[in-house]
């Protein structure tokens, strides 16, 4: 089924059966109200033309993340970006009690401030959904403490000191929500560990087939599809866990690789090339002195 695309924030309203907003470019509605709604229709995907940022409870079933379950439930947190497709969710139980709070902001909100700019560094706004930010209940406490302070702005009297200050709420907001995203991919140890392992078994696999000659190098986007997860996030877990990025990794297999073949096999400097799938051996050699200070020549005499 073709998502639903919903162009303004009034629209998003009126299709969850909500009273119309009290800005029209700004809108923080109540979860539980937008759960009701799409109780007729729990399978609809929708693509926004505004930023939606959301805390979520009362989800049937364990929550999956990265493709992988996971029974951290204090609150999940969601950040979708202008054309990013919400996908479905499942239907809700008998028992369930959703709850939480969605902010909708419309890029216009933003226009002739330095978030408009800065909105876009939050990598998190490039994650799937199924890669939600999983918060204690200190953290949400936080974040809810941030949203009542925009509810009751827009709630008041707009004057000419409003959207600076809301502006400001965002902003805090979003520090807190990427200052909590570096904590997870600290405690969720085992889980990235997991990750850890799967790249590296992915890597061997890729490196030990004849992907190398028939495809080339893998790419980050490859490795990512592979883990399920996004580029963006695999490179901010990397680089909290290792201090490397995806094509870091990627270059360490190949050097690995290519020592190896360099050290155990009489093959020509070109011929190892074209099994790393280099077209040139000159690029394998400068990538290769580039990542060891010394030539792969220079590298195989060391062992003579």
């Amino acid at each position: 089924m073709k998502p639903l695309r919903i162009k303004t924030i009034s629209e998003f309203h009126q299709l969850n059966q909500l009273p119309p907003p009290e800005h029209p470019l700004i809108s923080i509605v109540d979860y539980a109200q937008v759960a009701a709604a799409k109780k007729d229709n729990p399978t609809q995907s929708t693509v926004a033309d505004y930023y939606s940022i959301a805390i979520k409870r009362g989800l049937t079933g364990k929550m999956r993340y990265g493709q992988q379950e996971y029974d951290f439930d204090k609150g999940v947190m969601y950040f979708l970006a202008p054309g990013q497709v919400l996908q479905a969710f499942p239907a809700y139980g008998t028992h369930t009690q959703p709850s939480g709070w969605i902010l909708l902001i419309h890029p216009d909100f933003l226009w002739n401030t330095p978030l408009a700019k800065t909105i876009k560094q939050y990598e998190f706004f490039d994650y799937s959904v199924n890669e939600a930010l999983f918060l204690s209940e200190k953290e949400e406490t936080i974040l809810n403490n941030s949203i009542e302070n925009i509810r009751q702005e827009y709630h008041s009297n707009i004057d000419k000191f409003s959207q600076n200050i809301i502006i400001s709420q965002i902003e805090t907001l979003l520090n807190y929500s990427e200052r909590f995203y570096q904590r997870q991919f600290i405690t969720r140890k085992i889980t990235n560990h997991q990750i850890l392992d799967r790249l590296e078994e992915i890597l061997a696999d890729y490196f030990n087939s004849d992907g190398l000659i028939t495809k080339g190098l893998p790419t980050v986007q490859h490795i990512a599809e592979t883990l399920n997860v996004s580029p963006g996030y695999l490179s901010n877990l990397l680089k909290v866990l290792t201090g490397q990025s995806t094509q870091q990794h990627i270059h360490n297999k190949l050097i690995e690789k290519a020592k190896e073949r360099l050290s155990t096999t009489d093959l020509s400097i070109s011929e190892i090339a074209y099994e790393l799938g280099f077209e040139h051996s000159q690029s394998f050699s400068k990538l290769f002195k580039t990542k060891t200070n010394i030539s792969p020549l220079e590298f195989r005499q060391s062992f003579n």
